[in-house]
């Protein structure tokens, strides 16, 4: 199944996020990490990164890679938002960046940032009707009109945490004319959404970020060590309100004490909670809800929805050609070993969830298929022996020699009985090697069995995994009764490898 990794440096903080897409899409988190960096400070005081916040940024963004580079992601992506987007030193900044972290690491719009905010509250929370998304960042604040999914409208507005402070908050506490000034420049920036938007209609308002987390949190009485658990809570915007008045009444050390609110958040969460009480204010919400949801779930939804990785499942260009040359040398039939070689990364891809295997695990998979047949060159009877053989001991460029050997075993056992211990062809596989083999064998045979009559039938095919049931639906054009028999033959094995049963099935083209 593929893996991804997200990187969001935020004029507050730095956040990492890895995570496994699991069958139907859902994320399941590998690892995550954040820190506060307060990238922004420096730019919103004089135009520039500091260089005490790139090194700090660098040395988090080293030690983020280290963890990603372990998991074996399949794609990633780094994005950078406000402070960035405004800081003259911007390219120095993502040249050093992008170093640290081992990719590229590219400037996002604030239209861009508010996109991804509301893919990754869908990926973590889908919802069903027209909801409002608030993400207040360090920098800037994105409203997000959504229904059921889709993005309708956003507006990015220089409204960050961060920001705010640096620009209207001198004192501590701030004074009553401090706020006033701060109010009144926020509403100014906002005053059109409501309009823009619409104010009814709406199914909730879902805050996101740490601001909301902390509101959450103060407000239901979660510790900020147990601020998972606040994750769709919604406290009611009166009390968000009320948390606003007392915070900005509190000096640092006091705010510090709230329980919910952290250290480091205490510094910036009066101005958070400013513009969130706006917002509840202004729409007429009566309630927030909060979701853990951010920037870095949207990539990792982007990034799955657009395949990226999924190459690492398919032969190079110049493996292929060298699969292909020597399937032709050994007479195996091109349009059968096309076919079957589609089927298989189809089967491959569509039983993710089923197979769990890491994704270069395709493009052996892929190459037994189009040499399971080689076999038949030596001799028709015991044809998958001498297949075995053949690859074994051909040259195959562009694969190690232990590539090589599961390819063969892959050809190996495409028919007839499984693997058994005491085969002399599989004392050269390692125990992973082994497992994979186990777990790949059922996934040709289905392939190779939906191609039994060597016509091209089966035009397609498509997984669905439920309750302990894998169903593979043919769409093919005219009979596959042959086709789907053959399919059929797998199903004890396939329950022998997964524990599953497997039903074949024909959907008309």
């Amino acid at each position: 199944m593929p893996r991804y990794a997200a990187i969001d440096i935020g004029s507050n903080s730095v956040r990492m996020e890895a995570a496994e897409i699991e069958a139907g899409g859902k994320p399941r988190i590998l690892t995550q990490d954040r820190e506060v960096t307060r990238l922004g400070e420096g730019v919103y005081q004089d135009g520039r990164i500091s260089n005490e916040a790139t090194k700090l940024t660098c040395t988090v963004l080293a030690r983020m890679a280290a963890q990603y580079q372990a998991l074996g992601v399949d794609g990633i992506r780094a994005v950078a938002t406000s402070s960035v987007r405004d800081a003259r030193n911007q390219q120095e900044f993502l040249a050093r960046a992008s170093e640290a972290a081992g990719t590229p690491v590219e400037v996002i719009s604030g239209r861009e940032e508010a996109r991804l905010v509301q893919l990754g509250v869908q990926a973590r929370w889908p919802q069903s009707g027209k909801v409002l998304i608030v993400d207040i960042g360090g920098g800037s604040a994105e409203v997000i009109a959504s229904d059921s999914g889709h993005m309708l409208d956003a507006v990015s507005k220089p409204l960050g945490a961060v920001r705010l402070r640096q620009a209207f908050l001198k004192d501590d506490p701030p004074t009553r004319q401090q706020l006033q000034q701060m109010e009144e420049y926020i509403a100014e920036k906002l005053d059109s959404v409501p309009g823009r938007f619409g104010r009814s209609g709406w199914l909730r308002m879902i805050g996101t970020s740490a601001t909301a987390a902390a509101a959450a949190s103060a407000i239901a009485g979660v510790p900020r060590e147990k601020r998972d658990q606040a994750d769709r809570l919604n406290v009611p915007a009166s009390h968000v309100r009320a948390l606003y008045r007392r915070l900005s009444e509190m000096d640092l050390e006091a705010r510090r004490r709230v329980s919910g609110v952290g250290p480091r958040r205490a510094e910036i969460i009066v101005p958070g909670l400013a513009v969130l009480s706006y917002i509840l204010t202004s729409f007429g919400f009566r309630k927030l809800h909060y979701s853990s949801a951010g920037v870095r779930d949207g990539i990792i939804a982007d990034l799955a929805a657009r395949g990226v990785g999924w190459e690492r499942a398919r032969l190079s260009e110049d493996q292929r050609k060298e699969v292909v040359r020597l399937s032709l040398r050994y007479a195996v039939p091109k349009k059968h070993a096309q076919k079957v070689a589609a089927l298989a990364l189809e089967l491959f891809h569509g039983l993710e969830g089923v197979h769990r295997l890491p994704l270069h695990y395709g493009k052996f998979l892929e190459a037994a298929a189009y040499l399971h047949d080689a076999g038949h060159y030596v001799n028709d009877a015991a044809h998958h022996k001498h297949s075995y053989y053949l690859v074994a001991n051909s040259e195959l460029p562009g694969f190690t020699a232990q590539e090589r050997e599961l390819i063969a075993n892959l050809c190996r056992y495409h028919r007839k009985s499984p693997p058994d211990d005491n085969h002399v062809n599989l004392r050269a596989l390692n125990e992973q090697e082994y497992e994979a083999l186990m777990r790949l064998i059922p996934i040709l045979r289905l392939a190779d069995g939906l191609d039994r009559g060597h016509l091209q039938r089966v035009q397609k095919v498509q997984c669905h995994v439920s309750n302990g049931q894998v169903e593979v639906n043919v769409i093919s054009e005219g009979d596959a009764n042959l086709e789907l028999w053959a399919a059929e033959q797998v199903r004890d094995l396939f329950r022998q490898v997964y524990g599953r049963n497997l039903l074949v099935s024909r959907l008309r083209g």
